[in-house]
């Protein structure tokens, strides 16, 4: 693409700014600079007048003009202390460089080179449920029977709510879309599950589970989505509507279930997780929701249970009684899991039922548990395996899973839940309202 030398004058808020067009190419086509430009990228002419005395008058603020005109020319974004960071937001999205001042703020995620951002605290009554990082670096976090909403900037939308039921588990299905699972409220047919919009919080469509034909009421647990636009929700109703319930993400239409066998816990599930290179859904059911952890695979194209395991007879040990949470690891053929002990354990997929091979090397907390400690969670992001417990999550890299990294906070008390996504890592706490946001800085000017 050819793009001309020419120098423009912006005249902003009264003050004179002068660049390239070269520059202002740097914001793209469908920026407030693109408009300036024809279809071959030369810059359109007001008035006929020369380029030499072509200026542009926009009425807007200086100060943000200069930093916004300065990430364009060298992609780095340096924020005076004399401007607050959300009057840059505000005029950036004017000019339509938000995405350009997002990319700019923090690099590529890496657990290793983490930094904490910011504390934010909510108004909601009560201890966090879960916390979902959304694909655009904003999040959703769930608090007793409402969903608070935040972009990336941690403005928030208006709050989401399931008929004011008891909320169980949330997540994104899109950039635009948030799932919500819900208790049911007998008698009524309120709670179940729902998708509303990220933005202004309608609520889109109601998912219903149909059994011998019938519409029957529900609770909805645990969820998980599929790249190929499903949506799975384990599923307890009161007849026989044990199971792991799939409908339509389009269509909001159910077009699956698998029902719980006896003797086995998919109903109860605590964790949902699709695998996308083996066509199947990880369904974990984990202590103390049960006596017992039931762990299984699911292939949902011929209804069968590839892989499973639970330490139902095993002898009553803290390793084998107490797993708190599971993840899948296609890559390695392997879930790992954890105890309150942040001890991590490995079984492998390639053999049905075995035993859990525990991993000393992982062990720090044992015997320092705290005197209202939160149930470790695990998470897999980019070949990187992250641990929760009490206040601190650990980072693990490397085919031996080496500990390498840990992130620590101390305001808000132990952490009840945390997830990756948009390039951040968002931390709730139970003690107080209040999550941490932790980005990974950009990398150094070589």
């Amino acid at each position: 693409m050819k793009i001309p030398k020419d120098r423009v004058r912006f005249n902003v808020g009264g003050r004179v700014f002068e660049t390239t067009s070269t520059t202002l190419a740097n914001a793209g086509r469908n920026s407030f600079f693109g408009a300036l430009f024809n279809e071959n990228w030369t810059l359109k002419q007001p008035n006929n007048d020369s380029f030499s005395h072509c200026e542009f008058f926009i009425d807007r603020n200086p100060d943000c003009f200069s930093v916004l005109l300065d990430l364009l020319r060298t992609g780095d974004l340096n924020i005076p202390p004399n401007i607050p960071e959300r009057q840059l937001y505000r005029e950036a999205s004017f000019y339509g460089l938000l995405d350009h001042v997002r990319s700019a703020k923090w690099g590529q995620f890496d657990g290793n080179r983490l930094r904490h951002s910011r504390s934010v605290t909510g108004q909601a009554p009560g201890d966090g449920t879960a916390i979902r990082a959304g694909p655009d670096g904003g999040c959703c976090v769930a608090h007793g029977s409402v969903v608070h909403v935040y972009d990336w900037i941690m403005e928030e939308y208006p709050p989401l709510n399931l008929d004011y039921q008891r909320v169980n588990d949330v997540g994104w299905v899109d950039g635009e879309s948030i799932i919500i699972s819900a208790c049911e409220k007998l008698g009524r047919g309120d709670g179940g599950m729902g998708l509303f919009s990220k933005t202004t919080g309608e609520l889109r469509y109601k998912f219903q589970v149909c059994h011998e034909n019938q519409v029957k009421s529900f609770t909805a647990g645990a969820l998980s989505t599929s790249s190929d636009y499903k949506i799975f929700s384990s599923c307890k109703g009161r007849s026989n509507e044990y199971g792991i319930g799939v409908w339509d993400q389009v269509t909001g239409k159910q077009i699956d279930f698998f029902y719980e066998s006896p003797g086995w816990s998919l109903g109860d599930a605590d964790k949902l997780q699709w695998l996308n290179g083996s066509n199947c859904l990880l369904v974990a059911t984990l202590f103390p929701r049960k006596d017992n952890c039931y762990i299984s695979m699911l292939d949902f194209r011929d209804k069968r249970m590839v892989w499973s395991w639970s330490d139902f007879g095993a002898p009553i040990t803290v390793d084998e009684k107490r797993v708190r949470d599971a993840i899948a690891m296609e890559d390695n053929n392997a879930i790992c899991v954890v105890n309150e002990y942040e001890d991590l354990g490995f079984m492998d997929l390639r053999m049905n039922g075995g035993s859990v091979r525990w991993s000393s090397r992982s062990r720090m907390m044992k015997g320092k548990l705290s005197d209202e400690p939160c149930y470790p969670k695990l998470a897999l992001h980019e070949g990187q395996l992250f641990s929760s417990m009490d206040d601190c999550i650990s980072v693990f890299c490397g085919p031996d899973w080496v500990l390498t990294s840990r992130l620590r906070q101390s305001y808000g008390g132990s952490i009840c839940d945390f997830s990756i996504g948009g390039d951040r890592l968002f931390a709730l706490h139970s003690e107080e309202n209040v999550f941490d946001v932790w980005e990974t800085p950009p990398p150094p000017i070589s």
